[in-house]
């Protein structure tokens, strides 16, 4: 089996986790879930992904900072936020991610189409992995 390409997502809620990681992998990606803050670092060190698809309204954290730690650690790849929030949010921090130097892409808004997140991420595939 060919190595998938590496999706890394963080969310609390763990049905939605669950249903946004069953998309992936039925769109050809390998995906690690994590629920918090200390299991995204963990994971984004261990996972190396080459996707990240991060919920803004975590416990104890928000997705500017997962914005910030990803441009800190010179994250090349797409950056997808699928979020519960007004849509003014999503967009200001689409704007923040784009002026770290971050590739942002979406944002979709909760709850998430299965027909709209799978052609997203399909979109995101790396070109090896098509």
């Amino acid at each position: 089996m060919p190595n998938l390409p590496r999706l890394l997502l963080i969310d609390d809620e763990p049905a939605l986790a669950d249903y946004m990681a069953t998309a992936a992998r039925m769109t050809g990606f390998d995906p690690t879930v994590a629920a918090d803050h200390q299991s995204f670092l963990d994971a984004f060190g261990e996972a190396k992904p080459e996707v990240v698809v991060l919920d803004l309204g975590m416990p104890k954290t928000d997705g500017v900072e997962f914005l910030r730690f990803l441009a800190e650690h010179d994250f090349a790849g797409p950056v997808l936020i699928v979020s519960g929030f007004d849509r003014r949010v999503l967009e200001s921090a689409f704007r923040l991610g784009t002026e770290l130097g971050l590739q942002m892409v979406g944002p979709l808004e909760k709850p998430v189409l299965l027909d709209d997140l799978e052609a997203l991420l399909l979109s995101l595939r790396p070109a090896r992995a098509r």
